[in-house]
């Protein structure tokens, strides 16, 4: 019997901890899609509270941008997403982080040029006082 009493106890113990892993897999899963849709849409304002003060952006044929950099892309209106999609995302949690990798499918348009990119990209997410805030975007070209 004592095995029912250890048993119980694990149980018990690690409910906790499931439960706050499974809101944080929501939240990360809501922030996933503001992220998308406030590319989609141009929206800085939506972007400079999804980004950490830290951030750094690392995407083919640019050099490496912070937080400073990416909304100065959108304050300008430099550059629109026509198509802003990502799919095949895995999660992974942390205590304190979140990465999540995926493939991203984008149709950006600069004046009057369109350039499609298909991506592989991972996100790093890291909790503070504010919430989860995207710290690290790096992505590379899909290769065929």
């Amino acid at each position: 019997m004592p095995w029912l009493f250890l048993l119980a106890a694990v149980v018990c113990g690690s409910e906790p901890a499931i439960v706050a892993q499974s809101d944080d897999a929501a939240t990360i899963a809501r922030l996933e899609t503001e992220w998308n849709s406030a590319h989609a849409r141009g929206d800085g304002t939506a972007l400079a509270a999804l980004f950490a003060d830290d951030l750094v952006v690392v995407v083919p044929g640019m050099r490496p941008m912070s937080k400073s950099d990416s909304l100065g892309v959108f304050a300008v209106g430099r550059m629109k997403f026509d198509r802003y999609e990502t799919s095949d995302t895995k999660t992974r949690l942390y205590a304190q982080s979140a990465i999540v990798t995926g493939r991203l499918q984008r149709i950006r348009r600069m004046g009057d040029r369109s350039v499609e990119d298909d991506w592989r990209f991972t996100k790093v997410y890291v909790r503070r006082d504010s919430g989860w805030q995207v710290v690290s975007f790096h992505a590379s070209p899909l290769e065929p």
